[in-house]
């Protein structure tokens, strides 16, 4: 304390400055954002991918000359493509083929398109709608689209649910008393004073209520049905602090402080969820959408061209800052990868899969308990052969027993077989999660081979 204010009173002090100005190094890489569009867009002469930098523009070529050559059919392309999206309720996408679906796309794209009023005829080029149509949707789902279904799992019936009783682990909680009377002083005038404030006034009939005030406010915890097992908690934790605590003086203390209180409360909590229970009368899979829209992914990169992904990158540290390119069957122009064993396993899945990605977030809407919280689930890599679809996770040798790696791969095994009994019921492929050892992957491998080693059933 009396450093800070001897440091304060001197002339030169860094509290009297007036300006600061910060600037970057000159040698600072500059960083830019980057918005990837899938490669269809190409097809009707759009921008597959959006950024401010010369070099990543630059280095990114179209994958294919625009299929529809005029302005006309270009925009009846595009209007197709945004069409497809009001049809995600069908079982696939496969079904957009369908006669009648082609017919009511075709009118709704021919009415969007319309020459405005005014324009004469035979000014404004005819278009065979039905055709563009046709053509659009055949490469969309041949092509440039894996099927991902929008799938829930929602309770059938009356839902109850509660915490079973259990004895806190409290070795880790060692919180000690803090002193509450602040001393003051003004830099200016020098002047000091002191706030003090009663640390042995008890405003709880119970030691514990300081603690449960803050439980019952969790949204997944109710006093009235909760109450006889958050006192017992709640005893223990103070019970525990009389244990190494010197006096009934100190332990108030303890508990009288708001933000020691709730880190107590907090650590309570946590604990309760690993004895929450749920009955149901049973569970229903609801399937919503046979398939979904592609997330477009936005990073940000190093402005720099883009990199081959088969090419092996020198400073493997600065992986996770490019920006690679040059895949054959991706269904993205340019991808991140956060390490080199995700950039080889990239070079697996071009050469032997059908059409493949990388997802972004909120593409699967797939969650997984972890303590508390509810996470979203994204896997590395989704790839599409003849025979199925797989899901590829690789993951460091060394974390593939992780407690939340292997909660991840039980969400995700869960989430392929509703998958696979969806489409089982419409001619569709099934979904096969992989999760593979870093040190299993080499660009000599196959993803049969892959698949055959490292399927969760």
């Amino acid at each position: 304390f009396q450093e800070i204010i001897d440091e304060a009173n001197r002339p030169d002090s860094t509290i009297r400055l007036e300006k600061l100005y910060l600037a970057p190094p000159d040698q600072q890489e500059k960083i830019v954002t980057v918005i990837c569009q899938p490669k269809i867009v190409e097809m009707f002469g759009g921008k597959s991918v959006e950024t401010t930098s010369v070099a990543i523009t630059q280095s990114v070529a179209p994958s294919a000359a625009p299929i529809f050559k005029t302005e006309a059919e270009q925009k009846v392309a595009k209007a197709a493509y945004e069409i497809f999206s009001q049809y995600e309720h069908l079982a696939n996408s496969g079904m957009l083929l369908g006669e009648q679906v082609q017919k009511e796309m075709a009118a709704k794209v021919a009415k969007i398109t319309a020459p405005m009023q005014g324009e004469l005829a035979g000014v404004v080029e005819a278009v065979n709608v039905a055709a563009v149509v046709k053509t659009m949707t055949t490469v969309f789902v041949q092509r440039d689209n894996i099927d991902i279904p929008r799938i829930t799992v929602v309770p059938k019936g009356e839902v109850s649910s509660g915490f079973d009783s259990f004895t806190l682990d409290t070795r880790s909680i060692q919180q000690q008393p803090t002193e509450r009377d602040i001393l003051l002083r003004n830099l200016r005038t020098s002047e000091q004073e002191t706030l003090a404030a009663s640390a042995d006034t008890q405003t709880e009939l119970r030691p514990e209520n300081y603690i449960v005030r803050i439980l019952i406010d969790f949204d997944d915890i109710s006093y009235d049905h909760h109450a006889d097992l958050l006192y017992y908690l709640a005893s223990q934790m103070v019970q525990h602090l009389r244990s190494y605590l010197k006096d009934e003086r100190e332990v108030l203390m303890v508990l009288q402080n708001q933000a020691q209180a709730r880190l107590l409360a907090n650590f309570i909590h946590a604990q309760m969820q690993a004895h929450h229970w749920e009955n149901a009368v049973g569970y229903e899979v609801v399937v919503s959408k046979g398939f979904t829209e592609l997330k477009r992914p936005v990073s940000t990169s190093s402005d720099e061209p883009v990199h081959n992904f088969r090419l092996p990158v020198a400073d493997k540290s600065k992986i996770a800052q490019m920006l690679f390119g040059g895949f054959s069957r991706c269904l993205f122009p340019v991808l991140k990868f956060q390490s080199d064993t995700e950039r080889v396993l990239s070079i697996v899945v071009d050469r032997d899969a059908d059409k493949w990605f990388r997802p972004a977030r909120g593409q699967f809407q797939l969650y997984y308990k972890w303590g508390t919280d509810q996470r979203e689930y994204q896997p590395d890599f989704v790839a599409e052969t003849v025979d199925a679809i797989y899901m590829l996770e690789p993951k460091a040798r060394n974390d593939m027993e992780d407690p939340e790696v292997q909660t991840k791969k039980n969400a995700a095994v869960i989430w392929c077989k509703h998958a696979s009994d969806h489409n089982a019921k419409h001619g569709g492929k099934p979904w096969r999660y992989l999760l593979i050892p870093h040190d299993a992957i080499a660009e000599n491998m196959t993803l049969k081979g892959l698949a055959a080693q490292y399927i969760i059933r």
